[in-house]
């Protein structure tokens, strides 16, 4: 297709949100004109279905559950009042903390005013923040530091605890977990607690929790008189609630404008509310995805944003697209094994990296391009005669997205005129409404995780045969036994290899006092206590 040709494409099929400063650019994606005619059942069919959901329609049958992440930037939309008054009143509760926590009105045990935090959660209690704080991070003008536990990883909570040094004694820790049973974070909490009593510090004195009413984690905040609590919602999950007090809090304890990021959400939730697919981002991304893959996620997702402060966006949409679309059932039973991969780093970063692959090898993608306008506040200096170092970041942007078309690999353009708050509530609500109406159309549920629960099954079960091999290792001290031997004795059998892993797991730490003695190969070697 001839330049002139593309330039008739692109006009027909930009999608411009004028009022919120943001365009979606399919018109390089491989779709015939026909796709809308063909498709129109099914996107009237999700345009009704995602209305139904925002009024608070049943969305998990099996759960019982509501789905109210839209609720949160306009409590109006709310099915009841008394939702709608716990949204507003948590989001003054967030923001009256931060001022009072900034002030100095909420002091640390030894310290004058509070000058970091600690968020320790996992998945989407940690990823929205990890990228809001990126994004919208000023060196000279943020309240607090903020610091993440993300991971059940000693070695990196002990990094972390490093790097906090004599300023822990200035750290409020945010724990963040809805049942409060998730293990990594009860982890973290544990950990966290135990580095603040090393430097005789009360960790009550500096803990606040974001959990569901009642939940363990509540109970235990509630018993040991931590600071104060935040309500997570059963109608909330993890991946979509950077908008409520997981990502709010920490975001206004960072002194991030919280209340932008909400109207930002809101002001896009009205594009993708329409009931016209031309006008409406979110249903033309999710139709594209859909496209691309043949409705099956035949094709990867490639998510590169041309702006440093959006490199974790691609890390956060992992979670979002995958999670939500990762499904080996649709809703009537039928096997269908759903799904997008999604991965992605940051431009130009990239074109010295993957890139090569993507324009020569395998066409197996769809690309994503993130195109932000502005390059800084302020001038930028000349690098070269009548160019800033940003008009280089939009010059390879623009050639690499050139490259690509050339070797007919499918991208789109999502472009903002600058990083600001508003702009990260928009970029939140239209990958949510996408995500939300790409399950539609494919006909899964986006709104629930069965698999993520049967990884943690499966962790426990392996916990279980590690406390049966160091039981036995520890009754039967005088001799080493082999793996084979271990398996026998515990009534594991059938799981010889997880008994290997963990016996190697457990010669390699000293916490539970398993022995190794090397033998003529790996499978030969003998393990005592």
């Amino acid at each position: 297709m001839g330049d002139l040709a593309m330039w008739e494409r692109f006009k027909k099929y930009l999608c411009v949100c004028d009022s919120v400063g943001v365009t979606v650019d399919i018109s390089r994606m491989n779709f015939k004109d026909s796709l809308f005619d063909e498709m129109k059942s099914k996107i009237d069919k999700a345009f009704t279905d995602m209305d139904a959901l925002v009024k608070g329609a049943i969305a998990n049958p099996d759960e019982k559950r509501m789905v109210g992440h839209y609720w949160l930037r306009d409590a109006s939309k709310s099915p009841d009042a008394a939702t709608a008054k716990e949204i507003t009143t948590t989001l003054a509760k967030i923001k009256k903390f931060a001022k009072d926590i900034h002030s100095g009105k909420i002091r640390p045990q030894k310290a004058k005013k509070f000058t970091n935090v600690l968020v320790v959660g996992i998945g989407g209690s940690a990823l929205g923040p990890q990228f809001v704080g990126k994004a919208l991070s000023d060196p000279n003008g943020d309240k607090m530091t903020p610091y993440f536990f993300d991971n059940t990883d000693p070695d990196r909570m002990d990094y972390v605890v490093a790097k906090i040094g004599d300023k822990l004694k200035e750290t409020l820790v945010v724990v963040i977990s809805k049942s409060g049973g998730t293990k990594e974070t009860r982890n973290g909490m544990l950990e966290a607690k135990k580095a603040f009593e090393e430097k005789k510090l009360k960790f009550e004195l500096h803990a606040v929790a974001v959990t569901q009413d009642g939940s363990e984690l509540d109970k235990y905040a509630v018993a040991n008189n931590w600071i104060t609590r935040f309500p997570m919602w059963d109608w909330v999950g993890g991946r979509t609630s950077e908008l409520s007090a997981v990502g709010l809090l920490p975001a206004a304890l960072q002194g991030l404008d919280i209340q932008k990021m909400l109207n930002g959400a809101k002001a896009m939730d009205a594009f993708t509310d329409v009931h016209d697919t031309f006008k409406n981002p979110a249903m033309l991304l999710a139709l594209m995805w859909y496209n691309a893959g043949g409705g099956r996620g035949a094709k990867d997702m490639v998510i590169v944003p041309y702006k440093d402060r959006l490199e974790l966006f691609s890390k956060y949409l992992q979670q979002l697209v995958m999670e939500s679309l990762g499904k080996e059932h649709d809703f009537d039973g039928k096997v269908v094994n759903q799904g997008i991969a999604v991965y992605g780093n940051k431009g130009s970063t990239d074109q010295h990296a993957y890139i090569q692959q993507l324009r020569d090898g395998v066409n197996n993608f769809y690309f994503t391009f993130i195109e932000v306008l502005k390059d800084r506040n302020g001038k930028s200096m000349f690098t070269d005669p009548g160019v800033t170092s940003g008009d280089y970041l939009s010059g390879f942007h623009q050639g690499t997205r050139k490259a690509l078309s050339e070797k007919g690999r499918e991208n789109i353009t999502i472009t903002v005129n600058e990083v600001t708050a508003e702009t990260v509530g928009q970029l939140i609500a239209l990958y949510e409404r996408a995500v939300g109406f790409y399950g539609n159309l494919v006909n899964i549920n986006a709104y629930h995780q069965p698999g993520v629960e049967a990884g943690k099954k499966a962790a426990t079960a392996v916990l279980t045969i590690q406390a049966k091999i160091v039981d036995h290792l520890k009754s039967h001290k005088k001799a080493g036994h082999t793996v084979a031997e271990v398996a026998e004795h515990i009534g594991a059998k059938d799981e010889i290899e997880t008994v290997y892993k963990v016996l190697q797991h457990l010669s390699a730490n000293k916490d539970h006092g398993i022995k190794k003695k090397a033998g003529k190969g790996p499978f030969d070697a003998t393990y005592s206590s």
